[in-house]
């Protein structure tokens, strides 16, 4: 069955403006529907087969987003708070228009890859415990990390409050001597999404996290000619890879 909204609803929904905006754009003339002009803003049409003109642009409809994020510190995953920027206001306006949200969490002070879109399905199945969605991490940890850390996040580590992880793939990288102790540089692949599940994996090896960037959630990986607090729509195939996760 053919999706059919008014007229005045989908241009506000592409972001033309609000209701009132585009009904004294319609009223005046300049918005077209299959090459017509209509004055009538309550027109219910179907925005997949019918072609909507507003000052001679071409109005395409969509109704889902999808954006890859490279979230800053300082900015925190929901969609509205009173106090701190959300990673919503890091979006133009014309993209927070189809109200997309970010899929999981990353704290306030990690930085890295964050997908926002307003697909629950694929928000749902993508974070869904049952499918055990690998993400990867690259953190800065203060201690001196080692094949014994290798060894017991493979098994599995138990966090503060007795919950036991699942086994993660911990890889070891540079370090360096700093007047405070060793710090070393790590990448870890878990795959379920606790509470500051990262840090609290370290702190029970006694190591601390000071450090921590997502960059990749299942097959999404993080682009990095994407700078920090910019954004982009996934390309066709990172969607489509997506998708097939929650697929399987």
């Amino acid at each position: 069955m053919a999706k059919r909204m008014r007229l005045d609803k989908l241009l506000s929904n592409m972001g033309f403006g609000t209701r009132s905006e585009i009904r004294k754009v319609v009223k005046q003339g300049r918005v077209t529907v299959d090459g017509a002009v209509v004055k009538d803003f309550g027109l219910n049409l179907d925005p997949d087969s019918q072609t909507v003109m507003i000052d001679d642009e071409k109005v395409i409809y969509k109704d889902t987003i999808y954006v890859m994020l490279n979230k800053p510190q300082g900015v925190i995953s929901a969609t509205e708070d009173t106090r701190d920027r959300t990673v919503i206001d890091l979006l133009d306006p014309d993209d927070q228009v189809l109200q997309p949200f970010p899929v999981g969490r990353l704290d306030k002070d990690t930085e890295g890859l964050l997908l926002l879109t307003n697909d629950g399905k694929l928000a749902h199945d993508l974070l869904s415990p049952k499918k055990h969605v690998p993400k990867t991490y690259e953190a800065i940890v203060h201690g001196d990390v080692d094949a014994s850390d290798q060894e017991a996040f493979a098994e599995g580590v138990t966090l503060d409050d007795g919950y036991k992880t699942m086994p993660a793939k911990l890889i070891i990288g540079e370090k360096e001597s700093r007047e405070d102790g060793i710090y070393s540089r790590i990448t870890l692949t878990i795959h379920e999404g606790k509470f500051h599940q990262v840090k609290r994996m370290f702190e029970a090896v006694g190591k601390k996290v000071v450090y921590l960037r997502r960059i990749s959630m299942g097959p999404l990986a993080l682009d990095e000619s994407l700078p920090l607090g910019s954004y982009r729509p996934l390309t066709e195939a990172e969607l489509e890879s997506l998708q097939n996760v929650h697929a399987k």
